[in-house]
């Protein structure tokens, strides 16, 4: 007996609708994960010189610089 679809979908970002052929995921994606896990997903830093994605980027770098010594 065949089986009856219900209809639902799985979330874009566990489809390929929800993902960017380059790599992650895209708007779509971002926005259904963020949805289904009550998660807060940004865009990846866009430019490395704008000033937002440097401030990023320095946020990172706070947060690891004491993992060097460890690592290393």
């Amino acid at each position: 007996m065949p089986q009856k679809r219900t209809g639902k979908k799985s979330p874009a970002w566990q489809r390929k609708a929800g993902k960017n052929p380059k790599g992650g995921l895209n708007a779509k994606g971002r926005a259904s994960y963020n949805r289904a896990t009550g998660g807060n997903l940004k865009p990846p830093a866009p430019n490395p010189k704008s000033k937002k994605s440097k401030a990023r980027k320095k946020s990172f770098c706070a947060r690891m610089s004491g993992m060097k010594k460890k690592l290393t």
